[in-house]
């Protein structure tokens, strides 16, 4: 069963997961919803072909659901400071968001007065509507436009702000391929003083062709080392793959230094398959479940 309420410790990765659902997918996650436990984190994307009332509707439907919404706000798509404080203040009073995430989105030339997901912080906007997290993204992989002192620089300040701000700071990544490339990004994240907890990208168990599309899309590294790494064959590219081994290799080199890390599934191949996967995973792995409220 997923279980998200807080994150949990490095030695139980699988004990604390969220998952991403965009809007359209709402009837797949409550068909699934028996399964997910109450209180469980469900990011919302901001997708350019949704507008505003399918993302706080999508927002309604996981709260009605008994899940946490945690939607997203794209700074470059958001056209002025009104549509963002409405938006905010709609999605906390109608659907009891306490969580966001914020990106700085893919137009090159902003909308509105929001370059990047920083200025959307600083408007004060968040805090003034009752938010409590604000979730950031990390990039273990590298960045198309950033490079890596910038990258780290961005970081920090977006934490810093945050919390000055009396909220609480989440950072969690794009998906990746490769478990020894992540693990290396949290040591030098933890070295350099960040402490919040982590949500590592995980892509659920999907066709190998589907996984390269989306990688492609979001300009994850996917070159033959990686696909190795992840288990996948390149030879092999019209089966299916899980997440098995990128979890395994994740799981086993995490030590108390590396802080709290949980895990975020992007479930490219369907939320039945993620949500079946983690539990299958857990069961193999030996997981128990003392403590966790089923739905009835």
């Amino acid at each position: 069963m997923i279980h998200i309420d807080k994150p949990g410790p490095a030695s139980d990765i699988t004990e604390a997961c969220s998952l991403e659902v965009n809007a359209k997918d709402m009837p797949a996650l409550a068909a699934a919803a028996a399964r997910i436990a109450t209180g469980s984190t469900i990011s919302i994307p901001y997708l350019a072909n949704q507008d505003n009332e399918a993302r706080l509707a999508a927002a309604r439907a996981v709260h009605e659901l008994g899940f946490e919404p945690m939607p997203h706000l794209s700074a470059r798509r958001i056209a002025s400071l009104a549509e963002l404080q409405a938006f905010v203040e709609r999605a906390v009073a109608e659907a009891g968001v306490k969580r966001c995430f914020v990106i700085a989105g893919d137009p090159s030339t902003p909308a509105g007065p929001f370059a990047d997901s920083h200025s959307l912080i600083d408007t004060g906007v968040f805090e003034r509507a009752g938010i409590q997290v604000v979730g950031v993204g990390g990039h273990p992989e590298g960045h198309p436009v950033m490079n890596a002192a910038d990258r780290w620089a961005v970081l920090e300040r977006k934490c810093r702000s945050i919390e000055q701000r009396g909220m609480a700071p989440w950072i969690v990544t794009q998906f990746a391929f490769d478990a020894d490339i992540v693990l290396t990004w949290l040591q030098a994240l933890r070295e350099r003083g960040i402490e919040h907890p982590v949500r590592v990208g995980v892509p659920g168990p999907a066709g190998v062709a589907v996984l390269a599309r989306y990688a492609a899309l979001c300009g994850v590294s996917a070159c033959a080392s990686m696909w190795s790494s992840y288990g996948i064959s390149i030879g092999k590219l019209f089966g299916t793959a899980g997440p098995d081994l990128f979890v395994d290799r994740l799981a086993a080199g995490l030590t108390a230094a590396h802080g709290t890390v949980s895990l975020h599934f992007f479930p490219f191949g369907g939320i039945a398959q993620s949500v079946g996967w983690i539990a299958q995973y857990r069961a193999r792995a030996g997981h128990g479940h003392a403590g966790a409220q089923r739905r009835a």
